[in-house]
């Protein structure tokens, strides 16, 4: 079990919580992130379990929760890899179901939170130091705009921050589910491979991790090679960077140039003047590499909004952990909203 403090230095300092520790979760198809806030900003006791090892979401928690020996937590917040409407959860990239509220039961818990993951990694970023962001192509973020969000892992996720009054409001989206838009020639023919199989493809179907084997099978197939190897992403990606297998490196260039698609589509429906972000798994692995790829100019290709997104900058968030940090403000700001409902005689 590893242990981080997401925070500054000067803030270590900051006094526990007086009702214990709180629970965070960042919650994906592949891994269930677990960790412990201790006190204002101190992250602390983070572990990742695979979900496929638990049959239900509740046994993640307890094996977390026994294994980490603190005391009992009474507040909880999770981020999840998927739409949150009502009380049950149906994940979209894995088979957990669950009841919020019987969930909250069963962990003996006053308090548990459940958002869309993406909302959670919004909500982090104005909180993320600049070491842990990298800046891809030029522009400049314009302040007290909207900024925007989009990542790459098991799934495709979009998200965004919204300026209000001095705080910011997190856009809950499932934005990569909408239809994958090809970029060029090659791209369409992809699509139409997919189609084979498919009658809608989304952007989530080729711009994720799984959707890059997708796109090595249908390079192959365009290829005409009739007995391709069978290679997971991550292998497709490992020999891409090495740079000795060229089918694999078209395949990472693809996936790159249809990245700068989907964040220029958000970009422009969102209006991200305060910046994109690219977060997820995916792109991190992908090192130096990224910022050589097709990525930015197919960012910038826009036609008559070309200029447009020239001034938006672009970064890669490679902060291991950055949803916990989104997740914990979510439930900061829960917690006191309702304190001081409480004050006023309000219901909570």
């Amino acid at each position: 079990m590893s242990s981080s403090k997401i925070i500054d230095a000067s803030e270590s300092s900051a006094v526990s919580y007086l009702d214990g520790p709180r629970l965070l979760a960042d919650v994906g198809g592949t891994n269930a992130r677990f960790a412990l806030e201790m006190a204002p900003g101190q992250i602390d006791t983070i572990q990742t379990l695979l979900c496929a090892d638990y049959a239900e979401f509740a046994l993640a928690v307890e094996a977390y929760l026994s294994a980490s020996a603190h005391l009992p937590v009474r507040h909880a917040a999770i981020a999840i890899a998927n739409p949150v409407q009502g009380d049950n959860i149906k994940m979209t990239n894995h088979d957990w179901e669950f009841s919020i509220e019987n969930t909250l039961r069963r962990l003996n818990l006053d308090t548990l939170l459940v958002v869309n993951d993406f909302t959670a990694l919004s909500m982090s970023l104005p909180h993320l130091e600049k070491s842990h962001c990298v800046r891809i192509g030029g522009g400049r973020a314009l302040s007290g705009s909207v900024i925007g969000l989009v990542g790459a892992g098991t799934g495709l996720g979009v998200g965004g921050l919204i300026p209000a009054e001095g705080r910011w409001i997190a856009l809950g989206s499932e934005g990569g589910h909408v239809s994958f838009a090809a970029g060029d020639a090659r791209e369409a023919a992809v699509l139409a491979y997919c189609w084979r199989t498919y009658s809608h493809v989304s952007a989530e179907r080729l711009v994720s991790g799984p959707g890059i084997e997708m796109i090595y099978q249908a390079l192959t197939d365009l290829k005409g090679i009739a007995q391709p190897e069978q290679l997971r992403t991550a292998h497709i990606v490992e020999r891409a960077l090495q740079g000795n297998d060229s089918l694999c490196m078209e395949v990472v260039e693809c996936f790159c140039a249809m990245l700068g698609t989907v964040a220029a589509d958000v970009a422009v429906t969102l209006g991200t003047l305060g910046g994109l972000y690219i977060g997820g798994g995916v792109v991190p692995r992908l090192g130096d590499y990224f910022a050589r790829s097709p990525f930015r100019a197919r960012f910038e290709n826009k036609g008559r909004f070309s200029s447009y997104l020239a001034k938006i900058p672009t970064f890669v968030i490679t902060d291991p952990y950055p949803a916990f940090v989104g997740i914990a403000a979510i439930l900061s700001d829960h917690l006191g909203l309702r304190q001081c409902r409480a004050y006023s005689g309000k219901n909570p």
